[in-house]
């Protein structure tokens, strides 16, 4: 167990010492600023809208929570249409590009050891990209009356570190099949578009097969943690991602293993 974990933190902090000494990582990072601010900007115009036109009908409105609703939805569209794949694309798609996915392959490591490295890696660079995001939610839910709990934000970081996990663990199995970064993103960008909306094209099936296949939808789960409500079976569909796609990545690399051997 201590050679597996020690295999594992070494794959973790080479994975993540490229993304830091990257000039792409930090195009990444400056572009999903950018792009974040608006969407928060445009998140409390929004939220603000609402309040005002609730106002004029008596009814009361919780400001901060449309805030983060709207934002955090924003930030999960982004993350899961343009951020996760460009992130994952290159995870094992650049070492087949290189030459030096063979030698992985071929290597004493095992293939789930690899795996979960790279997967922490990209994650842990993911997670450096949202933290700064909560300095502007941070001012502006402080100054909201009354003030939202903090379980209701946390909950729905959680829940965009769930759905970016379970992407980039599937994204990473996509990328080990094809050596060429622009293929593994697009085909990463429709495998999770298609998961994303998986829940508005069941409603086309019947309610027997639609209901079951409506679980799998990433929108769905997400939306609840964003609405500060830990839903059991949410977390176990994340986690099933999770463990999918390290599993068919695992087998993907032991394929190529056994065509070396």
């Amino acid at each position: 167990m201590r050679v597996i974990i020690a295999n594992i933190l070494a794959i973790y902090r080479k994975e993540l010492h490229g993304y830091f000494v990257s000039p792409l990582s930090y195009a990444i990072a400056g572009g999903f600023w950018l792009i974040a601010g608006v969407l928060f900007l445009f998140g409390v115009q929004a939220a603000l809208g609402a309040a005002a036109n609730a106002a004029a009908q008596g009814q009361p409105v919780d400001v901060p929570y449309l805030v983060l609703q709207e934002f955090m939805g924003g930030v999960g569209l982004l993350s899961v249409l343009v951020i996760l794949p460009v992130l994952s694309m290159g995870l094992y798609a650049e070492e087949r590009k290189r030459g030096t996915l063979e030698l992985l392959a071929t290597s004493p490591l095992t293939n789930w050891a690899v795996a979960v490295g790279k997967l922490l890696g990209v994650l842990t660079f993911y997670i450096s990209l949202i933290l700064p995001l909560g300095i502007y939610e941070a001012i502006v839910f402080s100054a909201a009356v009354p003030s939202m709990p903090l379980s209701v934000p946390l909950l729905a970081h959680a829940g965009l570190i769930l759905l970016a996990a379970a992407v980039l663990s599937l994204g990473m199995f996509v990328s080990s099949l094809t050596d060429s970064t622009v293929l593994a993103a697009f085909l990463t960008f429709v495998l999770v578009l298609v998961l994303w909306l998986m829940e508005g094209i069941v409603r086309l099936l019947p309610t027997a097969i639609g209901a079951p296949l409506a679980q799998l939808s990433l929108l769905r789960h997400f939306g609840t943690l964003v609405q500060g409500v830990v839903d059991t079976s949410g977390l176990v569909v994340f986690v099933s991602y999770i463990i999918l796609g390290l599993f068919l990545t695992a087998q993907s690399i032991e394929a190529l293993r056994f065509q070396r051997s």
